[in-house]
């Protein structure tokens, strides 16, 4: 097993491999408000060799959420940890209804009261507990993007008592809103934020949200939702069921393809990611290390090979100060601090 290294989830002290990964791709076809919501088609063998593959090289931290696959997701988690709980550290998501049936995942809808925001709340986790095969979970994240503060602010309190239940040792929002997530995280059980960051889309604000608060910064889309890979070109598409095809709102695609601008921002900095033998992916998290104590990058996966591929990031480590400061030069980006 490579030599690896771990950071803790913020107040919590919950201590994790500083690599995590994110299971949303294995979750396999399904619908979102009728859209595709999945990476279109995986094979459940392949993800369960990946998923304990990536345990095999040190990783600990495994993200998915309930409706990643409809559920499918998290019932893959749990049949691959099987028998070893405890040397995993698992988050999962609540927030929409899922059906695992017809493998479709809607917003909810009808009253918010503070008894249904509480009543929904615990059917999700019982629902998730049940897939996941285990009586509770390490991380529970509010997955709403846009929910108003006040309906997360009644949700925390659902959540506070679940952790006083011992079925969640810690909780967060999976947001960039970062007044949101100060409003949210005054209860010491919040430890954790989800953030959209790589390279190419930096979140200064919320890095210092999570330095000041001891917040951890658990990172989606660490590598552009595989653009950061450097394996696509102007041309290339992906198929009708790739939630990617209709990624509208991820600055790295338009019409269903990678945007020009970002497949060239990345061929500028690419000479400074790939330092050290590293790939253009681990230079791609070798950035997200550096870039803040407090981050936790949870690539996706659905492979045996890039599960690999993105554990060997941990040979090499962060990237230095002077490449964070050349790949801002680069960029014409004005340093930030985290």
């Amino acid at each position: 097993m490579a030599e690896t290294f771990t950071r803790r989830l913020g107040r919590s002290g919950i201590e994790v491999s500083a690599l995590g990964m994110g299971c949303w791709a294995i979750g396999g076809q399904w619908t979102f408000n009728g859209g595709p919501g999945g990476w279109g088609q995986v094979d459940d063998a392949e993800s369960l060799r990946a998923l304990r593959r990536a345990r095999e090289l040190g990783v600990t931290f495994f993200d998915t959420a309930a409706n990643y696959g409809a559920g499918h997701s998290e019932r893959l988690v749990g049949e691959a940890f099987r028998g070893h709980r405890d040397e995993v550290v698992i988050a999962t998501k609540f927030g929409y209804a899922v059906d695992e049936n017809t493998k479709q995942v809607w917003p909810y809808d009808g009253a918010e009261d503070d008894s249904d925001v509480a009543a929904r709340l615990r059917a999700d986790l019982t629902a998730s507990l049940r897939r996941l095969g285990t009586d509770y979970v390490d991380v529970y994240l509010l997955h709403v993007w846009g929910l108003r503060t006040e309906r997360a602010l009644a949700a925390r309190e659902v959540l506070d008592e679940l952790v006083a239940q011992g079925k969640v040792r810690t909780y967060g929002w999976s947001t960039d809103r970062a007044d949101a997530v100060r409003a949210f995280a005054t209860s010491p059980a919040c430890s954790v934020v989800e953030q959209g960051l790589s390279v190419l889309d930096d979140g200064p604000e919320m890095l210092a949200l999570c330095d000041e608060l001891d917040l951890a910064s658990v990172n989606r889309s660490p590598l552009g939702m595989g653009l950061l890979t450097g394996k696509f070109a102007p041309g290339s598409t992906f198929a009708a069921d790739d939630v990617r095809h209709a990624a509208q709102w991820h600055p790295g695609f338009a019409d269903g393809r990678p945007t020009a601008e970002w497949l060239a921002r990345l061929a500028a900095i690419r000479e400074v990611l790939t330092s050290g033998g590293r790939t253009v992916a681990q230079g791609a998290l070798a950035w997200i290390w550096a870039r803040s104590p407090q981050t936790v990058p949870i690539p996706g996966f659905r492979t045996v090979q890039q599960v690999e591929e993105n554990c060997g990031a941990f040979a090499a480590g962060p990237l230095t100060e002077r490449q964070l400061a050349e790949i801002n030069t680069i960029l014409e980006r004005t340093p930030v601090a985290g």
